[in-house]
């Protein structure tokens, strides 16, 4: 008897629904074809136990399983459910009129009941895409999964209830999420708040001119100041995401294994803090199977990176491609996938290996050309694709004591909303723009430009102060920022100027 079921499989953040032929014929045999991995066919006797330990017969005799399309590898556990299935209903132990309505997931453990898997929400999106009425996963998984509204999610403990689901003995009540509700609920939970930080006044503003342009930052400074403190609080200003934003963020969070049980949609946008000793493969995806890597999961959220230098040359030159467009994309001998990774970078870092030099009140103690060698472990193409270069330093002790409170993260992300509104407007009919810090040189072209006065302080700024000709596009693009910022439609002098203090690492003065 010939019964078929439907599984699927995740290949980069998208779905592939897979047809389980289930095949029982005369003679004593098991054959499980293509293209299965090892975890896969290791299935044979999670399926055997599981079924003997729940009393239902397993048939002995000749059973062949196919996996279509057979040409796609199959990868991992989740197939034993759909797998087992499929031999009850081949051996006529269940009634499989319903199984062309559901995708079946989830492992089995030797007891029959299901052990949680990743990956759930493209499976969920292309079910209902492709017309299932719904699915049957591990109990874990349903609330991820129910996001994707008009699809029926019915979360199992074990295998006895979808057997008997399908008899018609038991009803199972499908898990139901008010996507809206939870999506709004969790927009603004925050555990910091720049309400928190005392001074450092100027590295407040270039968070603000950076989220509302969504453009990169290093900070450099003495250990001590504030940099990871203040990197930590960016999140907390940066506009809310909308649903498309919070479900590809979800999306890549699920097929990485890394969304919380129970709380299925990402709300607030993720901060990556990968430490220094992250390989080039952890940090933009890949591996034998690959999965995405940090400036993937970082997407449409902050990827910061304390003690820049300190990182493998290797891993901080494979970031130059996908801080450019903004995806990375992972190839192998048969197959290719795309991984979005639109997100902002902030670098923090010493500015010398003994961490004091520029410092107000301690001397450096590294000898002469050190500093610079310091900072050369970091590559300039780098340094291009950072649009401010903010110095930290040490706050006082006065600034520590002072009582009055500080501007919170809601006045200063308010301000940046409205940036970036003025942004969307303006861009709406670029394609792939959608802030400041994305502009090409057409755009550049269009939307930046100087009167005589603006350029005549450019051009003082790159004589004088030793900036760097890759300074002037970064330059310009804060200007229109922070134009932004103070809803003016031509960027001014002004502008200009506060640009031009945030590229120290431009100035050849520096480290010599």
């Amino acid at each position: 008897m010939l019964v078929k079921t439907y599984g699927s499989a995740v290949f980069g953040i998208d779905a592939t629904t897979i047809t389980i032929e289930v095949n029982i014929d005369k003679g004593v045999n098991f054959v499980l074809v293509g293209l299965p991995d090892s975890a896969v066919k290791e299935s044979h006797q999670r399926i055997k136990a599981a079924l003997l330990n729940n009393e239902f017969k397993y048939p002995g005799k000749e059973i062949t399983i196919n996996m279509a399309p057979a040409d796609i590898r199959k990868e991992g556990s989740t197939f034993d459910l759909p797998i087992a299935i499929g031999l009850l209903g081949a051996s006529a132990q269940l009634n499989t009129a319903l199984f062309g309505d559901y995708i079946l997931l989830g492992e089995l453990s030797l007891d029959g009941s299901l052990n949680p898997m990743k990956g759930i929400l493209p499976i969920a999106l292309t079910a209902k895409r492709e017309g299932y009425k719904g699915i049957i996963l591990p109990k874990q998984n349903a609330s991820e999964a129910a996001i994707v509204e008009e699809l029926d999610i019915y979360g199992v403990e074990n295998i006895r209830e979808v057997v008997d689901f399908f008899n018609g003995t038991i009803t199972l009540e499908p898990t139901k999420i008010d996507i809206q509700q939870e999506f709004l609920k969790k927009l603004d939970e925050f555990n910091v708040d720049f309400k928190d930080v005392k001074g450092q006044q100027n590295i407040k503003r270039a968070f603000e001119i950076a989220a509302s342009g969504g453009h990169n930052v290093v900070l450099i400074g003495p250990p001590g100041a504030g940099k990871s403190m203040l990197a930590k609080r960016l999140p907390t200003i940066l506009p809310p995401m909308s649903m498309d934003e919070s479900l590809e963020t979800t999306k890549i969070h699920s097929v990485a294994g890394k969304v919380d049980a129970g709380l299925g949609l990402v709300t607030n946008r993720p901060f990556r803090k990968p430490h220094h000793t992250i390989s080039d493969v952890a940090l933009v995806g890949g591996g034998g199977y690959p999965q995405p890597g940090e400036i993937s999961l970082a997407h449409n959220g902050v990827l910061f990176l304390d003690e820049l230098p300190e990182y493998k040359r290797t891993v901080l030159e494979v970031m130059r491609q996908p801080l450019e467009d903004r995806q990375v994309t992972i190839s192998r001998a048969k197959f290719t996938v795309d991984y979005p990774a639109s997100f902002m970078l902030i670098a923090a870092m010493n500015p010398c290996p003994c961490g004091y030099y520029n410092h107000p009140d301690k001397d450096c103690i590294c000898g002469p050309g050190v500093v610079k060698r310091y900072l050369s472990k970091v590559s300039g193409p780098l340094f291009d694709r950072i649009d401010l270069q903010v110095e930290v330093t040490p706050v006082n002790f006065d600034e520590l004591a002072y009582d009055e409170p500080e501007e919170g993260s809601k006045e200063i992300r308010d301000r940046v909303v409205e940036a970036r509104l003025i942004q969307e407007n303006r861009f709406r009919k670029v394609n792939g723009v959608h802030c400041n810090a994305q502009m090409g040189s057409r755009e550049l072209r269009k939307y930046c430009q100087l009167d005589d006065a603006g350029n005549a302080i450019l051009k003082t700024a790159m004589d004088n102060l030793g900036l760097s000709a890759r300074a002037y596009d970064r330059i310009l693009k804060v200007a229109r920022t922070i134009a932004d910022l103070e809803k003016s439609e031509v960027i001014k002098t002004a502008h200009i100027a506060e640009a031009i203090q945030f590229r120290s690492l431009d100035r050849e003065s520096w480290g010599n």
